[in-house]
């Protein structure tokens, strides 16, 4: 079986503080009213992508690994071994709630997973949107705790405006939230560990209070000064190629497609494809593969060269 730009499937989820963007404005389609993610490249046993297209069309992602060899995603990678990423595009009609990720030690002792260290890009944002980004300046582990104890960690919380276009890196311990009206497209380990700290007392559909991990929130969260949230707010470049994050986890892109450009797929890792707008193809070895608003794409290592043709707005994706 060939190498080729893999269309891949999409799991819808929904939550209180969900909108309806991801359905209005790409496509995506739930049987829930709102949608909160759409999870867009997922290699996991509960939210497992399909092919969409060409010969492989119909396999889980999984499948196709395994008949096309599993070093389609990175030279290292084996039979067993947990997918590296996972790629989200995220719409907020309400505040999350606050929270925080372990780092890989912590996850792997405690949980028997990997940890979460994630990056936002704001895909677009409602004006005077905000995220919860670190503590006040100041804030020492005591007062988190005291303030978690007394029921007001919103009062020490590090509230900053965003605007489209811009990057946020979370390292695994840094305690977190994402405002009302914003559409993210978020890249992350492939890890669903997240500890609540606070959640301002919303109850969920059952009429209950969300459930919240506050030992095991206390127990990862860190306090960075506010040069370290500096060092970690990652944009790179400007125009039509933007590096938005290099790390040890992933490698993201934004790239802006008007007529054409030329990529390579090397043998070091697979690239996913998230359109975030245009439409346009996936021209390779002879065949165009349409590609449009909402849609993604897995293009697997070694592919070779490819070209990104259209008027097309882009996040790539890789380890």
């Amino acid at each position: 079986m060939k190498r080729y730009p893999i269309k891949i499937s999409y799991t819808a989820k929904t939550a209180i503080w969900a909108g309806t963007r991801l359905r209005d404005e790409f496509g995506k389609v739930s049987e829930f009213d709102t949608i909160s993610e759409s999870w867009e490249l997922s290699v996991r046993r509960d939210e497992m992508a399909r092919v969409l297209n060409g010969e492989a069309c119909g396999m889980t992602l999984s499948e196709y690994f395994l008949r096309v060899g599993y070093d389609c995603v990175c030279p290292d990678f084996k039979a067993g071994d947990d997918f590296p990423l996972l790629v989200k595009l995220i719409d907020t009609q309400d505040m999350l709630s606050v929270q925080v990720h372990p780092n890989d030690d912590y996850a792997r002792a405690v949980e028997n997973a990997c940890g979460k260290t994630e990056m936002w890009y704001i895909v677009d944002a409602e004006d005077n949107a905000q995220l919860i980004y670190g503590l006040k300046d100041g804030v020492t582990r005591e007062e988190l705790v005291r303030a978690v104890n007394e029921n007001r960690v919103n009062d020490i919380m590090n509230y900053i405006p965003v605007k489209k276009g811009e990057t946020y890196f979370i390292c695994s311990g840094m305690i977190h939230a994402i405002g009302a009206g914003i559409l993210i497209a978020e890249i992350q380990q492939n890890s669903d560990l997240t500890y609540r700290l606070y959640d301002f007392d919303r109850v969920g559909k059952d009429g209950m209070p969300r459930q919240l991990h506050i030992d095991k929130a206390l127990d990862v969260a860190r306090l960075f000064t506010p040069e370290e949230i500096d060092a970690v707010r990652y944009s790179r470049g400007s125009g039509d190629e933007q590096l938005l994050a290099n790390s040890e986890y992933f490698r993201v892109r934004r790239v802006c497609v008007d007529e054409q450009i030329k990529l390579v797929a090397t043998s070091e890792s697979f690239i996913c494809i998230v359109c975030l707008d245009g439409e346009g193809s996936i021209d390779f070895e002879g065949e165009k593969y349409p590609i449009t608003k909402g849609e993604s794409y897995f293009i697997p290592a070694g592919m070779g060269i490819f070209a990104l043709n259209g008027r097309l707005e882009l996040i790539l994706a890789q380890t």
